[in-house]
């Protein structure tokens, strides 16, 4: 009797350690499901704002933002412009795929004509050249008057550069504020990316992706999330209260 008693004390400590634990555990799994959801219905959200300024009516070149803050309201709209393109500022940004190819996106401010200022146009996408990737495409510059169709987007996507910033023909990133200094340019805070429809047939790809404010992605990490606490759950309810009673008792 002396002995069995610390024994079953010490049984009785591991078994609130382990019921405390796995409460501890189903709780936090379970939140972090529920934030997940939480996350996933934010997405949506925003999934269904830009599908729906994506069909309202294009935007003129008067209306576009002059701030961050107004462009953020402005992503995804039709816009509609017309101006020259300052051909001498055209630049190759590297390392952009499409149709999971390497190559470069073209990017040309175009010179507003009816109304001020300067907008980055992201015209589309160009192989690169596989025996010399210093080599880019020349292009046919239309002179004088043109019309861009397209939708806007923030200013080209950053991506991350091992050497720093380059100026040059090719690069990496594209710094808004300093292409515009470098170039005496007064740039809008946005870009537009041309579509296909309408554009001139410059051997250039516009199969551009639709955007994905990645919704499913949070599904899937509040299923694993749930799993888990499931899981947790039923270890506990096999290992704790139905093995211990499946036992035969000793002696018998």
């Amino acid at each position: 009797m002396s002995q069995a008693a610390p024994s079953g004390g010490r049984a009785g400590r591991r078994a609130l350690i382990v019921l405390f634990a796995t409460v501890l555990g189903v709780l936090a799994t379970g939140r972090l499901g529920i934030w997940q959801l939480d996350r996933a219905a934010q997405k949506e959200a925003l999934q269904q704002s830009v599908d729906s300024r994506s069909v309202l009516p294009a935007l003129a070149a008067s209306s576009l933002a002059e701030t961050p803050s107004q462009a953020i309201g402005q992503y995804d709209r039709a816009v509609d412009v017309r101006g020259t393109w300052v051909a001498s500022a055209t630049v190759f940004l590297d390392n952009r795929q499409m149709n999971g190819r390497p190559g470069f996106v073209v990017v040309t401010p175009l010179k507003l004509s009816d109304a001020m200022g300067t907008v980055l146009v992201q015209r589309g996408w160009t192989p690169r050249d596989t025996q010399d990737r210093t080599r880019v495409p020349s292009l046919p510059e239309a002179s004088g008057i043109v019309v861009v169709k397209g939708h806007i987007a923030p200013p080209p996507l950053r991506l991350y550069d091992f050497g720093g910033a380059v100026v040059g023909v090719i690069r990496q990133n594209l710094e808004l504020e300093a292409f515009g200094r470098e170039f005496a340019l007064e740039l809008k805070p946005l870009s537009i990316i041309q579509d296909a429809d309408g554009a001139p047939n410059d051997g250039l790809l516009r199969q551009w992706s639709r955007p994905d404010v990645g919704i499913q992605k949070h599904y899937g990490y509040a299923f694993q999330w749930f799993a888990l606490c499931a899981l947790m759950s039923g270890l506990y309810v096999w290992f704790q209260i139905v093995s211990p009673r499946l036992r035969p008792q000793r002696g018998r």
